[in-house]
């Protein structure tokens, strides 16, 4: 039986064995981060847990300060750019990091008390973020490049490798001292700088140089740029807790922490739905027949509105057996990010329009005021109201950027003359206001599982009943 799955696995071509190879390694990453999520929930204290939140929370928004993404945004390109130099570019881009974390450094140190308020951190753990961030943009790098080459057996294998060792690591060094939060952080940060640090030699010994005039001014000038964007979307994510944190205390940040992770726990559907559904859409596009993209968006709509909602509905049961009773005040954070996810998707649907026809920039000034507007409310409201209303401005932050990519796509096709025949719009707003409301009547009913659960089973059975039309949307795009 092994030798005939060997031998059809042979046969599949390189591209669907990558992309199903990395789709598997994806959802037993997410498992595995699921799975170990009530163990840690349960050792540590929400205040402990709290600790680990902000601390990951802050290593989101320096990464971007001290590696400019150039792991991301620039390096396909560059891949393609520098064909012949692959490693030399990418011991020019760690030669980039290195020089902006000790910029940051020199800046930190002198005023390291000040600071340390600030990232309501030690001075040793802003130290064991600065190296995690420099060493895991290392094993970035060097997955991407490999990705890139289709060498996905490495990638998959490094990437199971320290998914797997870091909760060990982290539940061994929890059980062994009081401080459990900041075991936490040692435990996952000691594995990546680990293997980061190997791979970091690595890279450096095949690129040689970590200075290259040339590969320097061209990750700068096209990454520079982008810096605004990829900010915006990191204080999306972030910015919620650190301020709930300096606000409240870091034990409501670890519980809006958790609930905005089951909120977001299928973001990496989403993404794999539109990985696979960008292709497809590009190429109706190409031949002029954008029209036919209008069923197909309306029922990934709804495939991913039914998954939300579900999520939803049994946030109370997912977090008391995820988490535990004492993040029991989180659940009513669930449905306003929830449907912020789905309002991701429909942003998605536009910028990928946006993207076909290169028009970033409006993205830019969009992506900036949502999160200028997020942080504002949040700063108004969560004194007042706790951290459960930073869901809500979420939610509020979404509906704006929703609405600025709305705007920028449709300029992009009346700039050009387009027809404006991909989406439907009005069906779009209706299944967004249908999908809140529904949500919204599952937070009324939170009380009720019984009703919950025939609710559901009725959804379901009507889901049997047209599971053709999701099987034939579906298949329209895989047979692109």
């Amino acid at each position: 039986m092994i030798k005939t799955i060997k031998e059809r696995w042979d046969k599949i071509p390189l591209a669907v064995k990558v992309s199903t190879s990395y789709a598997i390694c994806s959802i037993l990453q997410k498992c595995l981060s699921f799975i170990t999520l009530p163990l840690f929930t349960r050792l540590l204290t929400t205040e402990q847990y709290g600790q680990y939140t902000i601390y990951s929370s802050w290593q989101g928004i320096l990464m971007i300060f001290l590696t400019l993404n150039l792991a991301y945004g620039s390096f396909q390109t560059a891949m393609v750019k520098f064909e012949n130099r692959r490693s030399e570019y990418i011991t020019s881009i760690q030669g980039i990091c290195l020089l902006l974390s000790l910029v940051f450094l020199a800046i930190y140190l002198p005023f390291r008390n000040l600071w340390n308020q600030l990232f309501e951190l030690p001075t040793l753990f802003v130290l064991i973020m600065v190296s995690e961030i420099i060493f895991t943009t290392a094993t970035q790098l060097w997955m991407e490049r490999n990705r890139f080459e289709f060498k996905y057996k490495s990638v998959v294998a490094i990437t199971l490798l320290t998914s797997i060792l870091s909760p060990i690591l982290a539940f061994i060094l929890v059980s062994s001292t009081d401080e459990k939060g900041y075991a936490r952080i040692v435990g996952y940060a000691g594995v990546n700088i680990l293997v980061g640090l190997i791979i970091f030699i690595l890279n450096s010994k095949r690129g040689k140089k970590l200075y290259n005039k040339g590969f320097w001014k061209y990750a700068f000038g096209f990454n520079i740029p982008l810096i605004a964007y990829y900010l915006s979307q990191v204080i999306f994510n972030q910015s919620d807790r650190i301020m709930i944190s300096h606000m409240i205390g870091t034990g409501e940040a670890a519980m809006y922490g958790v609930a905005y992770n089951l909120a977001m726990i299928l973001s990496f559907i989403l993404n794999a739905i539109n990985g696979a559904y960008v292709p497809w859409m590009y190429g109706k596009i190409k031949e002029g027949r954008e029209e036919e993209n209008k069923p197909i968006s309306i029922v990934l709509i709804v495939l991913i509105g039914l998954m939300i909602l579900f999520v939803i509905w049994f946030a109370p049961e997912i977090i008391i057996v995820m988490a535990g009773e004492g993040y029991v005040e989180a659940i009513y954070v669930v449905a306003p990010v929830s449907m912020s996810l789905l309002l991701l998707f429909y942003c998605q649907l536009f910028i990928n329009v946006e993207f076909y026809y290169e028009e970033k920039k409006m993205l830019v000034y969009g992506s900036i005021g949502a999160a200028v507007i997020n942080i504002i409310l949040n700063y108004l409201l969560i004194p007042f109201f706790g951290f459960v209303v930073a869901g809500y401005t979420t939610l509020v932050s979404y509906i704006i950027f929703a609405l600025s990519n709305y705007v920028t796509m449709k300029f992009a096709l009346k700039k050009r003359n387009l027809p404006d025949n991909m989406y439907d719009y009005k069906a779009l707003l209706w299944l967004f206001i249908v999908f809140m409301v529904v949500g919204f009547l599952g937070v009324s009913l939170y009380g009720n599982l019984i009703i919950r659960i025939i609710t559901t089973l009725f959804v379901l059975v009507l889901m049997v009943l047209n599971r053709n039309k999701f099987i034939v949307a579906l298949k329209s795009i895989k047979e692109r």
